[in-house]
């Protein structure tokens, strides 16, 4: 019997301090007899990327993180409809040839992680959210809220069409939005001691506070939130369901 080619999968961004997916697969290649690997590519730039591509023959999938989710789209020769929608991707699958040429096809699959781990949690007076931070995260949430039927708005630190700045968060602001969703690195380990600036003392029980990170456990943002009686949820279900998506995405035959 032929020995099964071992393939190549892995997650590229800068920096990589910690890869929940790498442990994640490499866990799940073991346990389910999968000849495959997840590796962690950490790239200073995002042109690297040609020469991991030329390095690892059998590469079959990558997922994209902080902070080439928008980087990484001139690169591909295809992209879903969600990821064009969102204007960011976080799966890349390798569709191969037999003549040995490779087609990149760029999909998004943190809007259905994020929106099936936050749906639950969208009752009644939950209608408006703000989103912390503008990046490729920030855009699969708004698309993710707008799909569950919440309006939302994002927040920057620099003004801009179409986004409040941290100072623009009034009583009435944060009154009227009851969601908050954290889409920056603000808190990630090792730096936990850090937090979006938001008037924390406005926030109340009615409030729901959701960090996308999930190492800590519970960041600085969620801690704050939790102290003035706020509901909070970390990152790590919906880590969980876009990982899944991620599988799914590179079986596609």
């Amino acid at each position: 019997m032929a020995e099964r080619i071992e393939r190549i999968y892995g997650l590229i961004g800068f920096p990589l301090t910690h890869s929940f997916s790498q442990t994640y697969f490499n866990q799940k290649f073991e346990s389910e007899g999968i000849p495959a690997r997840y590796l962690n590519f950490e790239l200073p730039d995002i042109g690297d990327l040609m020469e991991v591509i030329a390095e690892y023959p059998t590469l079959a999938g990558l997922n994209v993180t902080i902070p080439y989710k928008e980087q990484v789209i001139p690169y591909l020769d295809d992209i879903d409809e969600d990821a064009r929608k969102i204007g960011a991707v976080n799966v890349i699958k390798f569709i191969r040839k037999k003549d040995n040429d490779i087609k990149l096809k760029g999909y998004n699959s943190d809007i259905i992680g994020f929106s099936d781990s936050i749906k639950p949690l969208i009752v009644s007076d939950r209608k408006r959210a703000l989103i912390l931070g503008t990046g490729g995260a920030a855009k699969a949430v708004r698309q993710g809220l707008n799909n569950l039927g919440v309006e939302s708005v994002m927040v920057s630190r620099t003004p801009r069409d179409g986004v409040i700045t941290y100072d623009d968060l009034t009583p009435e602001i944060m009154d009227s939005h009851k969601i908050i969703v954290n889409t920056t690195p603000l808190g990630m380990y090792p730096h936990v001691d850090e937090c979006p600036d938001i008037p924390y003392h406005l926030l109340t029980p009615a409030h729901l506070c959701y960090d996308l990170l999930y190492n800590p456990d519970v960041t600085l943002f969620m801690k704050k939130a939790a102290e003035m009686g706020a509901e909070t949820k970390n990152g790590l279900e919906m880590l969980l369901l876009q990982a899944f998506v991620s599988w799914q995405i590179w079986q596609e035959r």
